[in-house]
């Protein structure tokens, strides 16, 4: 049973102030930059492992705030989404001028540094842009467009609001990761999937107006300007090696998202019912986890059934689920992801949680294979 938060206590800065432990990671960069040697490798073992070690300590949150509060009562929690972005911008490129104007970095702790740079640009970065992009308002989602474009992967808004959320469980959806599929092969096929069907799904809404895919309202012309600006800052503040650190970032953060990405739907498909028709997207359809810490650092992202109910809730108001209401990861998204760079073990993890939840929600469902290998017919 889930405990509820009245409205008056979500506005209390208390309330809001673990979910602003990502501003901690931007001390931790600059003290890898500063000092060198192993404290480079101190972002990913913050966001990893010592998020894990206090999801295991602080256990679950099973609390639930009005979901009626006034958006006025919320500013300690946008803040911190508004301020992650001029703080990313400055870390980044500040960092990219201070590692190649100074010389006591050695070419591998660069590496590893801005190995861990793309680490936060991708756990924070991309999932705040997420929080952004789906907000009404047009200051947010500038800011979410920007965070996107430091990690070159600006089409991620097109793709998740125009087609993951409305085929999501379903052929149609490049991001569902399908049953025995490894995260490496998921991830050859997103990278490749998501940007066509972010394009094509930008190019129709345009059609539809009688506009062809060139007019200037396509924000993919907004991307790629957005994205050329980023780099071409970096190679001015930092040179080829500064692109090359920027490039490199950036493969890293992706690679952070789609593992995400990879472990929110695994497995997790919607009932076909005939003729391309698909049931409504229901809370069984995401996988969730309550763990306290790793909900801090995303922002709830973990509550991800409820952000499929409503997309454009903003995540302090985001509810919680029970076992019985919605499937529930073992772990929190930080050790899972781990687990997912690891196939054979992913799969000892998961696939006997995919297994209950089929006997559990489809138990009329006898042959998985059109849906284990995306053969059903795709949603019209």
């Amino acid at each position: 049973m889930s405990q509820f938060i009245p409205a008056d206590h979500l506005t209390r800065i208390t309330r809001a102030l673990p979910f602003w432990m990502s501003l901690m990671l931007i001390p931790v960069a600059w003290l890898g930059a500063v000092q060198g040697g192993w404290t480079v490798l101190l972002l990913p073992l913050v966001t990893w492992y010592f998020t894990t070690l206090l999801d295991a300590l602080l256990g679950l949150n099973t609390e639930n705030a009005d979901p009626a509060t006034e958006e006025s009562k919320l500013t300690w929690y946008r803040a911190i989404t508004l301020i992650w972005a001029p703080a990313q911008f400055l870390t980044l490129f500040g960092l990219i001028w201070y590692v190649t104007h100074t010389g006591h970095l050695s070419s591998l702790e660069k590496i590893g540094l801005f190995f861990g740079v793309g680490v936060i640009t991708g756990t924070v970065g991309i999932n705040y842009s997420h929080e952004l992009m789906h907000q009404k308002n047009k200051t947010e989602r500038t800011m979410g467009d920007l965070l996107l474009a430091m990690v070159l992967y600006s089409h991620f808004r097109s793709e998740h609001l125009l087609v993951h959320h409305r085929y999501v469980g379903t052929p149609r959806d490049p991001v569902t990761a399908r049953y025995n599929e490894g995260f490496h092969r998921f991830f050859r096929r997103v990278l490749r999937q998501s940007l066509i069907s972010a394009f094509k799904a930008e190019r129709e809404m345009l059609a539809r107006r009688d506009l062809p895919w060139t007019d200037l309202s396509n924000p993919f012309f907004r991307y790629w300007a957005l994205q050329g600006a980023m780099l071409l800052l970096a190679f001015l503040l930092g040179g080829w090696s500064g692109l090359a650190l920027f490039l490199w970032q950036a493969w890293i953060a992706i690679s952070q998202l789609e593992l995400v990405n990879y472990i929110e739907h695994y497995g997790l498909t919607r009932k076909h019912l005939g003729d391309g028709k698909y049931e409504h997207v229901k809370p069984q359809h995401s996988w969730n986890a309550a763990h306290k810490a790793s909900n801090w650092l995303l922002i709830n992202l973990q509550r991800h059934s409820d952000h499929h109910y409503k997309p454009d809730r903003r995540f302090p108001l985001l509810q919680t689920y029970t076992q019985a209401e919605a499937p529930q990861l073992p772990h929190g998204y930080p050790l899972m992801t781990l687990a997912a760079l690891v196939p054979p073990v992913w799969r000892r993890i998961m696939n006997p949680h995919v297994r209950r939840w089929r006997e559990m929600y489809y138990p009329e469902i006898t042959d998985w294979k059109p849906y284990n290998k995306a053969l059903n017919p795709p949603p019209r």
